[in-house]
């Protein structure tokens, strides 16, 4: 029993940490996307492209680091409990991806960081509707954490040790 207890331990300990570390990306995205939006949209083109280049950056990352360690540990924790979660990730996994196609098409725009004053103009004017998808991605990883972690971190915590 000892050993089932350190092991659900070792297997999900790791998963708020994940996560911390993962809320912490959203928290210096929010940081540059608030700046950016800031910004005056008719400053010096080459300041506002890095700052554009910049935000992209931390977005990919931010999206990709969702995708590829939180969800899928998200996944398989849904899967160990199997309670009802991986049904609940399967309806929800759509909205993400649409949330995913609008801020890589957002990143895309960027080609390569080389664009002309009237593409920054343009980012600018779409930086709007990527602040909107952003804030209903963030309802929909909230709700997933709160429904397939944070529910299970009290039988991992309260396993007899």
């Amino acid at each position: 029993m000892l050993e089932n207890c350190q092991n659900a331990r070792e297997r999900w300990g790791g998963v708020s940490d994940l996560i911390d570390r993962w809320l912490k990306e959203r928290q210096e995205l929010l940081v540059h996307y608030c700046d950016l939006s800031g910004s005056d949209s008719a400053a010096n083109v080459e300041v506002l492209v890095g700052k554009f280049v910049r935000l992209c950056e931390i977005l990919v990352d931010y999206v990709s680091a969702g995708h590829f360690e939180v969800y899928e540990q998200l996944i398989r924790e849904a899967k160990e409990f199997d309670d009802g979660g991986l049904e609940l990730a399967a309806k929800v996994y759509p909205k993400l991806a649409e949330t995913t196609e609008v801020a890589l098409n957002f990143n895309d725009r960027l080609d390569g960081g080389q664009l002309s004053e009237m593409q920054v103009q343009e980012l600018f004017g779409e930086l709007s509707k990527l602040g909107e998808t952003l804030e209903s991605r963030f309802e929909i990883e909230d709700f997933l954490i709160e429904q397939l972690h944070t529910v299970h971190a009290d039988k991992v915590m309260s396993s007899p040790v």
